[in-house]
């Protein structure tokens, strides 16, 4: 079984060595302009390179997004800021705009280019043409079936499909969204998005004005909210299919949230890639596991069986909170320094999620940076010291089970 790339989400520098630390073949982010997520954080320019060469020490690629559709003022600029990308040394750039796309193949001549799934590729003619044009590697639609990616990998033999495997869905088609710039003047396809689907709604009857509730929790309805997509436990369906990258959706989110997705799928590859499929459902439970422990909406299949099941799926858990991040570890104390991310306090049970694998312990020698007693953690990126039963080296992940509902 030939093993997919698993891709993972940057939006910022401290997110990136997350995701490098827990597995990922390749990162994909964005600088400052061009991308599609521009609440982010994103990359200054010297930041970007900075980037690039953190992840090529690793053995991980960068993909750097330029995905917006553009408009004329963005065209003028977008030559100098592909020589920049060229200059640094990116692997690849991810492009959904057809100017765009013409513009990188003019400037470009190391980095590849691939095909954003904005683009909207649904099948094998317009797979073709991108390859017949310069394009190196297409992102599926997510309204592409696992059929239907099958019968365009079996039309375009050796040309690289990725999908997404894992995230948030939007709504609107391969994320082409105008609810947001309607409402709140922030366009979706500039980067901009104000996430309207995630709002609440009513049912409004015009004549009267009559206001009726939409009641499907006690959080109130969403009734364009999709649940999130998780492919963990359909990897062999999604390789036989023809899959040679995963996408995993989430710059916005936490280090917490790509630390787990990153291990979880890291982990199922790995077990298909030694111990083949047999080893790989064995261990689901466990990836699954971990991915509930990760903040999502319920997970769903998407599309990948059918568009029946993209707002149907298990209902969504409390997932555990992240209140820490490791900054260094002492070997010879086995002492963890580490940021808080929210509050914890001697005497909690606190579980580690290290690129190694994950451990419970309790929280008994807490102290200050300066190595003074502390009965707990209180501000936020307080730095503390904590001795640990294991390793904990820089960049793992402190977490402990979700508060009970009163």
């Amino acid at each position: 079984m030939k093993i997919p790339e698993l891709t993972a989400p940057a939006g910022n520098f401290e997110k990136l060595r997350v995701a490098c630390a827990f597995g990922a073949d390749a990162v994909y982010l964005a600088g400052k302009e061009y991308g599609l997520r521009a609440h982010a954080g994103n990359f200054e320019r010297g930041e970007l390179q900075e980037a690039v060469a953190y992840a090529h020490r690793l053995n991980a690629r960068v993909y750097v997004a330029v995905n917006i559709f553009a408009g004329n003022a963005d065209l003028e600029r977008l030559p100098e800021y592909f020589e920049y990308l060229e200059e640094i040394g990116a692997d690849a750039v991810i492009i959904a705009d057809l100017g765009v796309f013409s513009v990188a193949r003019r400037a470009l001549k190391r980095v590849k280019i691939h095909i954003s799934t904005q683009a909207g590729v649904t099948n094998y003619e317009s797979a073709r043409v991108w390859r017949e044009m310069g394009a190196e590697r297409v992102v599926l639609a997510r309204e592409v079936s696992l059929a239907e990616m099958a019968g365009i990998a079996a039309k375009l033999p050796g040309f690289p499909l990725e999908c997404f495997a894992h995230g948030a869905m939007c709504v609107s088609y391969s994320g082409r969204c105008l609810i947001s710039a309607f409402m709140s003047g922030r366009s979706a396809n500039r980067g901009d998005c104000a996430q309207p689907c995630r709002f609440g709604y009513d049912l409004t009857e015009r004549q009267s004005g009559a206001v009726f509730g939409l009641e499907e929790d006690e959080r109130g309805s969403y009734i364009m909210n999709s649940k999130d997509l998780c492919a963990v436990s359909f990897l062999p369906e999604l390789i036989e299919a023809g899959a040679s990258a995963l996408k995993l959706e989430g710059r916005m989110k936490t280090p917490h949230y790509a630390a787990s997705v990153t291990s979880a799928y890291r982990r199922a590859l790995g077990d298909l890639a030694r111990g083949g499929e047999a080893a790989y459902r064995a261990n689901l439970p466990q990836y699954l596991a971990e991915l509930r422990k990760s903040p999502n909406r319920a997970y769903t299949s998407g599309l990948y069986f059918g568009p029946e099941e993209r707002f149907v799926g298990e209902p969504a858990p409390r997932p555990y909170e992240f209140i820490g991040i490791t900054r260094a570890y002492n070997e010879e104390t086995h002492t963890a320094l580490v940021e808080q991310r929210g509050k914890f306090s001697r005497g909690e049970e606190i579980e580690f999620l290290t690129p190694g694998g994950a451990f419970l312990q309790t929280a008994e020698d807490l102290r200050g940076a300066e190595g003074e007693p502390i009965e707990c953690a209180p501000h936020a990126q307080q730095l503390v010291r904590l001795k640990t039963i294991q390793p904990a080296p820089e960049l793992s992940i402190l977490r402990k089970k979700p508060r009970e509902p009163k």
